[in-house]
């Protein structure tokens, strides 16, 4: 049987097939390179620009405070190169994994970078050193990783308060005590204050920021406190620094698309396809696995080339919104592992080779993600790597 192997370089001279001896006609030893190899029209494009133009959108929300963007999960899905030359306009990037502040560096980045879950072992406090990063600490452990270190410089912390979040962070009891400890550190510098919010998408955060407050008295520092909710929707919250995350792609930290109508955000990830089939499906008749979709009437379907393989959610209902050459119309039936269906009742001139817009500009994927069950964080970070993805100039 003949085996291919395929390396992981786009030189086309590179790759080669590798094939036993065969009975059968061998294959050629040259074949496309990886990113051309599946023929299906899927891409998906990110948008620089839009991630630039959401920054100065958070500037404008919170004029008296420093941004720091965050790119964690390799810029929610999009790709810390790809987006890297928007970030020139944050103070600084906020992340948790210690390679991608490696990435962040490499790239030439000079500004403070934070480790928003901090340091696990000795090796990470050495190496932050050497970066010149921020680290956040939020117990005990971690100070104490901090305070054994034998670093060339001093390192800027992050120290962090359970102000009610109940996930990571110094209870207010402790707080001061924990400042206290970590101010007696050689080797730490500035101690900002920071707590994180439980449902400032959702409702009043007035009571966690009371008890940070009350907490934090007297203790000198700057204070940081607003993620993308607490930009969007609590001035209270805005402090010293901002740390925007979901926003900077354009997304609702609420999951509700109308929640972002009145702020100019923009979206910075847009996945398009295209109809590959059509059919005329009758009254009575099914769409899709589990027949889970009876028209109740004649209609034109079509095929998408895109499913839960390519991220897209498998558990969009019947009615998740989609655009056909830019008339918004439904997804119907259920999603399977490479193909969709739509209505085309909508948009009768649509073909096979119809643009389909499946999240962007038009097709929030917010509304996506709600018709699923799920947020828009989800979907970018989990578009899969075999859709083709380009980098586009134009927001």
């Amino acid at each position: 049987m003949t085996k291919l192997i395929y390396p992981d370089t786009l030189s086309i001279s590179q790759t080669i097939v590798h094939a036993r001896s065969s009975t059968r006609k061998s294959w050629p030893k040259q074949i496309l390179p990886r990113q051309n190899r599946m023929p299906r029209p899927i891409s998906a494009s990110i948008i620089p620009a839009a991630v630039s133009h959401n920054i100065d959108i958070v500037r404008k929300l919170a004029p008296r405070s420093h941004v720091w963007s965050v790119v964690k999960t390799n810029a929610y899905g999009h790709g810390i190169e790809r987006i890297y030359p928007a970030l020139a306009g944050a103070d600084g990037i906020a992340l948790l994994d210690m390679d991608e502040a490696v990435r962040i560096r490499e790239l030439g980045w000079k500004k403070p970078i934070l480790l928003l879950e901090g340091v696990f072992k000795a090796e990470d406090v050495e190496l932050a050193g050497r970066l010149g990063l921020n680290v956040t600490i939020h117990c005990e452990e971690q100070l104490a990783l901090v305070r054994e270190a034998k670093l060339d410089s001093r390192i800027d912390v992050h120290l962090k308060m359970n102000s009610g979040m109940n996930r990571l962070g110094f209870t207010p009891d402790a707080f001061r005590s924990a400042w206290e400890s970590a101010r007696a550190v050689a080797s730490i510098g500035d101690i900002t204050l920071m707590t994180h919010f439980a449902n400032a998408d959702e409702g009043d955060v007035s009571w966690q920021l009371d008890c940070f407050d009350a907490a934090t008295h007297g203790i000198p520092g700057q204070r940081s406190v607003a993620n993308s909710a607490g930009v969007l929707w609590h001035k209270d919250a805005h402090r010293d620094s901002v740390r925007p995350g979901i926003i900077l792609y354009g997304a609702s930290p609420s999951g509700l698309a109308h929640h972002m109508a009145d702020f100019g955000l923009r979206a910075s990830m847009r996945l398009e396809s295209e109809i590959i089939g059509i059919q005329n499906v009758g009254a009575e008749d099914t769409i899709g696995y589990g027949r889970t979709f009876t028209p109740g009437q004649p209609i034109r379907i079509g095929v998408v080339a895109c499913g839960y393989a390519d991220g897209y959610p498998r558990h969009a209902a019947s009615g998740t919104p989609i655009a056909v050459d830019g008339v918004l119309t439904r997804v119907v039936g259920r999603v399977s592992m490479d193909m969709l269906t739509v209505d085309l009742t909508p948009c009768p001139a649509a073909r096979i080779g119809s643009r389909v817009g499946l999240w962007g500009d038009q097709v929030k994927i917010d509304d996506v993600a709600a018709a699923s069950g799920t947020i828009g964080y989800e979907l970018m970070c989990a578009l899969a790597r075999r859709v083709p993805v380009k980098t586009v100039e134009t927001a």
